[in-house]
């Protein structure tokens, strides 16, 4: 069976030869069993197998498929929900425990690159952009609040005017430049620690649809996956898979551009090549590309269809932010389909003592979910602690559930959305 194609994109356009993988042909067992080749299936499969387990992992399409290959390709520090908000819903000494984890996470992701010698293009640097004034003074505080009570010293305040030398747009405020972040080649990261993978004995069978989960393991339509242990690692292509959980996240699409390269006028727009995110609730996230090309994000949509002109819905917020790109050309139009919760943390925890899941997100899938498979593997090896700091976490439904979750969010999505165009 021939693998399919990945959907066009700047990542698939510049993927290191991604390898085929086979169909599963037949039954067989193994020890764990992964649903889904992105971040967390990956990572989870590499460290189970570091640990001496037999993994096969399906994935229904392709390796880094859905958010993993088309992501912004921004590496950030710690959660989505900032440690001031973390230690109102959770207490502080639980705060705490999630931040070293947020840390950990992106310690992972840089380790397992060098160790594996991924070539993602991995470069230093993300900056926080104050969209609104009121942000601005948000930002400086949550900067001395980080270094006061967890002594994090990797970022600083950045005043509007050195904002606008960093940045070539008069649209902010003021921002926090954070060393401690990254970007990086999405599709690149999970090919590569599909390689690692494979080079560790993993089985990884593409184009393999899950049909059904149990206790003991995975049925396809080629046969049955028999094993002790089962993974899902679906994120927001769960679908009808496991409805028992699917409630909790919900799936939205998120859009991204790439440029013509612009030559020397890139350097010009972001002088220092860090990655920028901006604090709108709908955000802009951009950075450039080692081709000088301007990789945008910006734009959601909240139904199963793709807007038909990916390039023109992204222009719009782009030129927003940089007018002078009125005459640039769009090589590269993409969306792809995340995963959000209730409250913005990620769903951890369990069907069954043997059946294990982490999903939802919320935007910070490269170092979570990255972070997500090695507890994964922890837990499955009998050392669930660190697994259950996020597992225990109470995550809600979204309301109406699974099949009627969308008209609400799509309401208050529409109210934040308004709110982000008040000054």
């Amino acid at each position: 069976m021939t693998s399919p194609a990945y959907p066009p994109s700047w990542y698939a356009a510049t993927a290191n030869s991604p390898p085929p993988q086979p169909a599963h042909a037949g039954d067989e067992t193994v020890d764990i069993c992964v649903v889904g080749a992105g971040y967390t299936g990956l990572s989870a499969a590499l460290h189970l197998a570091e640990r001496g387990y037999s993994v096969t992992v399906l994935e229904a399409e392709r390796i880094g498929w859905g958010a993993s290959g088309r992501n912004g390709g921004q590496l950030g520090t710690g959660h989505r929900k900032d440690q001031r908000s973390l230690e109102k819903m959770l207490g502080v000494e639980w705060a705490r425990r999630l931040w070293d984890l947020g840390l950990e996470s992106n310690a992972l992701v840089r380790e397992l690159i060098a160790t594996h010698n991924i070539e993602c293009d991995l470069k230093p640097g993300l900056l926080h952009a104050a969209w609104k004034r009121g942000d601005a003074a948000w930002l400086k505080e949550d900067v001395e609040y980080l270094a006061t009570n967890y002594g994090y010293d990797k970022s600083r305040y950045v005043p509007r005017d050195e904002m606008r030398e960093m940045v070539a747009s008069d649209r902010y405020w003021g921002g926090v430049l954070d060393d401690g972040g990254a970007h990086l080649h999405p599709l690149n990261y999970a090919l590569g620690l599909a390689r690692a993978c494979i080079a560790k004995g993993v089985r990884i069978y593409e184009g393999t649809r899950a049909l059904d989960i149990s206790r003991t393991g995975v049925k396809t339509a080629q046969g049955m996956v028999s094993a002790s242990h089962v993974v899902l690692a679906c994120n927001a292509h769960l679908d009808r898979l496991e409805p028992r959980i699917a409630g909790a996240i919900m799936p939205i699409n998120n859009f991204i551009v790439a440029t013509e390269p612009l030559g020397a006028r890139a350097r010009q727009l972001i002088r220092d090549n860090v990655c920028v995110q901006d604090t709108k609730f709908v955000i802009d996230y951009y950075r450039l590309s080692p081709d000088g090309r301007l990789l945008f994000g910006g734009g959601e949509s909240y139904s199963p269809n793709l807007p038909k002109d990916i390039a023109g819905f992204v222009r719009k917020p782009m030129l927003r932010v940089f007018p002078q790109l009125e005459d640039v050309r769009i090589d590269y139009a993409w969306g792809g389909t995340l995963a959000i919760t209730m409250k913005r943390i990620p769903h951890f925890g369990r069907l069954a003592p043997n059946i294990l899941y982490a999903h939802g997100y919320s935007g910070q899938g490269i170092n979570i979910a990255t972070l997500a498979g090695k507890l994964i593997a922890e837990a499955v090896a009998g050392q669930a602690e660190r697994f259950d700091c996020l597992a225990k976490i109470p995550t809600p439904d979204f309301p109406g559930g699974t099949w009627l979750r969308y008209p609400g969010l799509v309401a208050g999505m529409l109210f934040y959305a308004m709110k982000d165009r008040l000054p």
